[in-house]
């Protein structure tokens, strides 16, 4: 089998059976593995029963939440196809969007990671979707709109193949054996910022990181978070330290550290009130 889907959920909602579905309508060889994070909405079982005939669909129960990362880990290590396709569970795939996706393994050279471009309803890019590595130079250049080189990639969004420092995770498609070679996706994030990590260690051991501009997936952002504001912001944060320890020479200076330490968790606070009230609506 050449390809394997990999969905993880953590109380989605609704729109993981439109997920499901869409990937299932693919006429390509492949198989959808649902990692389910403990789900509390009762879908993924729903799913599951809805799909139980269907061989190519197979639902992975953890009874905790394992986080995003370790979650995908575990669904690879079940996985027997050749590429990877790690999507998210508010993403819709199409038959076209997957044959360019796939044909782009086929005519490039070394490809260690693959991603699209993410739409909102409305069919609005994702500026994630093509980025540079959030440096921390780069980090205050976006913060204060002044001049230097940003985070966020300037210009229209691509129409066609590009190399990248990093693509958006709610669509990465990766083969197998470099998904082993760099073991994965680091389990010291939670959630976010685990695809930046994993997108710069793939360009670090020599392969490419590229976007299909072409490919527009419409995502749903937030299906998982809406109802638990503050534990997703919180694992941000988290995932923003994490990455500026590893990856940026800045870290190196310990007053630098510790200064971005505390903008790190002062834009938590800062933004606290809000997340409350967030989930104060949501219930």
């Amino acid at each position: 089998m050449p390809l394997s889907v990999i969905v993880v959920s953590a109380d989605s909602g609704p729109g993981l059976r439109d997920c499901v579905r869409h990937v299932l309508a693919c006429t390509t060889s492949l198989e959808l593995l649902l990692i389910d994070n403990a789900s509390a909405d009762g879908v993924p079982q729903a799913v599951a029963r809805a799909r139980e005939h269907d061989p190519r669909f197979r639902l992975i129960q953890s009874h905790t939440n394992l986080g995003f990362g370790r979650a995908v880990n575990r669904a690879a290590a079940q996985a027997k196809g050749e590429l990877l396709l790690v999507l998210n569970p508010d993403c819709l795939l199409e038959q076209t969007s997957l044959d360019r996706l796939l044909a782009v393994f086929a005519s490039e050279k070394q490809v260690g990671l693959l991603g699209a471009v993410a739409c909102d309803e409305q069919g609005v890019p994702d500026p994630a979707s093509h980025r540079r590595d959030p440096l921390l130079r780069r980090a205050l250049a976006s913060l204060s709109g002044g001049k230097g080189e940003r985070v966020e990639v300037e210009g229209a969004m691509p129409d066609g193949l590009v190399e990248a420092e990093a693509v958006s995770g709610a669509l990465m498609l990766l083969p197998r054996h470099v998904f082993e070679r760099l073991h994965g996706f680091d389990e010291g994030y939670f959630l976010h910022c685990e695809d930046l990590d994993l997108c710069r260690r793939v360009r670090d051991a020599g392969w490419r990181v590229m976007l299909a501009g072409d490919v527009r997936v419409p995502h749903t952002k937030g299906g998982s978070s809406r109802h638990r504001p503050i534990f997703v912001s919180r694992h941000k944060h988290r995932g923003m330290w994490r990455w500026f320890r590893k990856f940026d020479p800045a870290a190196r200076n310990p007053l630098v550290a510790a200064t971005v330490w505390l903008g790190i968790w002062a834009h938590f606070l800062v933004q606290l009130p809000g997340q409350l009230m967030r989930r104060a609506s949501g219930k």
